[in-house]
């Protein structure tokens, strides 16, 4: 249900007179209010978590190319010490296996840069691991905002049949869409549903 449902419904309800028309009006506008900014922090986490696993999947495809490169260096190496001749010669063939050896090693770990397989591996690992936190945010935040939203009808149904029952039912759900909703924000792992 969007926000101007819901206003409607609050405008129906102040026109109904009476006071528990008004206080459930309020209800509503409360409830309505908290599904907005629901909604916003549900926004941002799932635009974090697709930033995140973009990130994430560009960083392996990096890693995937670090190794290729350092499989090649690798190889190349032992290729050419196969076949390594004698004398002169040798010194720069040896010389030009160890270039390879070292590019190879680099590739594997090059802490300076961070673009060195090991140190891309821990950064998209953590990149996954900001991605699965902002996911579970979200899923506490789309939890959240359906019960706001359940709480809205609810609400907006007890002003028209002034059925307290409805309203407490309201009230209720507005809570547990309230809880989501804080835990989406302070404790997103806490709760797998």
């Amino acid at each position: 249900m969007e926000v101007h449902e819901a206003h409607e419904h609050i405008h129906h309800a102040g026109h109904h007179g009476s006071s528990f028309g008004r206080r459930v009006a309020v209800l509503i506008s409360v409830l309505a209010a908290c599904l907005a900014i629901t909604e916003m922090g549900g926004k941002n986490a799932q635009n974090t978590s697709v930033s995140a696993n973009i990130e994430a999947a560009n960083l392996w495809a990096f890693f995937q190319a670090k190794t290729i490169r350092m499989t090649t260096m690798k190889t190349a190496a032992e290729a050419l010490e196969t076949v390594a001749p004698a004398g002169q010669a040798a010194e720069a063939w040896a010389r030009r296996i160890g270039d390879w050896r070292a590019a190879a090693q680099r590739y594997d770990s090059e802490p300076e840069t961070g673009e060195g397989r090991k140190e891309l591996a821990a950064r998209a690992k953590a990149a996954e691991a900001k991605r699965d936190h902002a996911l579970a945010a979200y899923h506490n935040f789309e939890y959240g905002a359906a019960a706001l939203q359940l709480a809205i009808v609810l609400a907006s149904a007890a002003v028209v049949t002034s059925v307290t029952g409805l309203a407490l039912a309201a009230g209720g759900l507005g809570a547990l869409g309230v809880a989501f909703a804080a835990l989406g924000w302070f404790a997103p792992t806490l709760v797998h549903l």
